[in-house]
């Protein structure tokens, strides 16, 4: 599903619903909009209703109640190998195939799409560079790389046929604290030099508001408010205020270790 130029909303859920085959709720009435260019995460306990959203997002789950329109098409009637090779998707986990070099990895999706093996080749190498990794990285199997090095290949392979929506789940979440944050400085310096649509998942909120054009809270499968992180360093309502107090001694935890 292509990106279609205009003001309105790139994601939509209206009035979205899901639950498990068990019949336990999982998500209830969520109603929410991801603007074109921006960062929207979801932030949220575990068990909050934040991976159910995203991967209702490209079809890996279908709601129980309720429409995902993408681009102002509801993805119900699309076709779903053609949604998912227009949405890139980023996991914690990464999910290269092990058997598949860097280079392939990197360049399934064209592959897929048929593009010629010269287009293929220069836009590994595009990427390659453009999250950091150097060219002869592309000869490497995934078990020969560090943890940020594999997720920078994950982040390559997503944005290989260059979609316009990128969902990425906890993606820099099971990294140490430094590789950690020299990912989110490279993820904000990518999404400054290429605009994508992001929907991006973590529980942690100082990666929230360093990434986040707004934050969607969620809590028990509902969403509780969708702000800019300014507003929500400063909002009343109680679970944003616990998230903000948790922060805010965390932080004077760290100046006192420091």
């Amino acid at each position: 599903m292509d990106a279609n130029p205009g003001d309105g909303p790139v994601i939509e859920f209206r009035d979205v619903s899901y639950a498990l085959p068990s019949g336990l709720q999982v998500l209830s009435g969520l109603n929410l909009e991801v603007r074109r260019g921006e960062t929207l995460v979801l932030l949220g306990r575990s068990g909050s209703g934040k991976t159910t959203t995203l991967k209702l997002g490209n079809r890996l789950l279908s709601p129980s109640r309720g429409e995902v329109r993408v681009n102002g098409a509801a993805i119900q009637d699309a076709d779903v190998i053609r949604l998912r090779r227009g949405i890139g998707y980023v996991i914690q986990e990464v999910g290269l195939f092990p058997h598949f070099t860097v280079e392939k990895n990197v360049a399934l999706v064209p592959r897929l799409e048929g593009w010629p093996a010269d287009r293929i080749q220069a836009r590994v190498q595009e990427l390659l560079q453009l999250v950091g990794l150097e060219a002869a990285m592309g000869s490497r199997y995934p078990h020969q790389l560090s943890g940020g090095q594999r997720q920078r290949v994950g982040v390559a392979r997503a944005l290989a046929a260059d979609p316009a929506i990128l969902l990425m789940d906890e993606p820099f979440g099971a990294l140490d604290p430094l590789t950690r944050d020299e990912l989110q400085r490279e993820f904000l310096w990518l999404q400054q030099h290429l605009g994508k649509t992001v929907v991006f998942v973590t529980h942690d909120l100082r990666e929230a508001l360093r990434l986040g054009s707004r934050i969607a809270l969620m809590e028990a499968g509902r969403l509780v408010t969708v702000v800019s992180p300014q507003e929500f360093m400063r909002s009343s309502d109680p679970l944003a205020a616990a998230y903000v107090k948790a922060f805010a001694g965390t932080e004077a935890a760290d100046r006192g270790a420091s």
